[in-house]
């Protein structure tokens, strides 16, 4: 194998490995999400993005580029389901934040806990010294994708 030294070997590299490794595993998750929770993919993205500090119908709308009527009609679900609490901003009363229920956060954890399974099972196919390697790679693709 020729060593990475050149751009566009880098770059070739990069978009066979990162890009279907990516895929794969945020379709596990999905299928964890829509066969074990029995939710949909936007109630799992909903609470996902609860769960990382969007706490609005409109944050959600905007970080998912959908509806604020669909982002509703998935809250509203996960509502009744006990999964998502809606509570009043006392100092804005227009303003109705979003938090997950500690159901909800079961849930999630859960959906993780499964998905690093499956992880952890691809993993340790590789040696020790590849997983070294590999541990060595993943920071260095950090560093490169930091905002400067």
């Amino acid at each position: 194998m020729p060593e990475p030294t050149s751009s566009p070997v880098l770059i070739d590299k990069f978009w066979e490995s990162v890009p279907p490794a990516w895929r794969q595993t945020r379709s596990q998750i999905r299928r964890i999400a829509v066969v074990k929770f029995q939710m949909t993919e936007e109630q799992f993205q909903v609470l996902r993005r609860i769960r990382k500090g969007s706490a609005s119908v409109s944050a959600l709308a905007e970080a998912s580029q959908t509806s604020r009527s669909a982002v509703s009609k998935a809250v509203d679900a996960l509502v009744r389901r006990g999964l998502v609490t809606r509570s009043q901003d006392p100092a804005d009363r227009r303003n109705v934040p979003l938090a997950l229920t500690g159901e909800g956060q079961r849930v999630m954890d859960g959906i993780f806990n499964e998905a690093e399974a499956w992880l952890s099972a691809h993993f340790e196919r590789l040696s020790p010294k590849e997983l070294e390697i590999l541990l060595q790679g993943m920071e260095i693709l950090r560093k490169a994708f930091l905002n400067p």
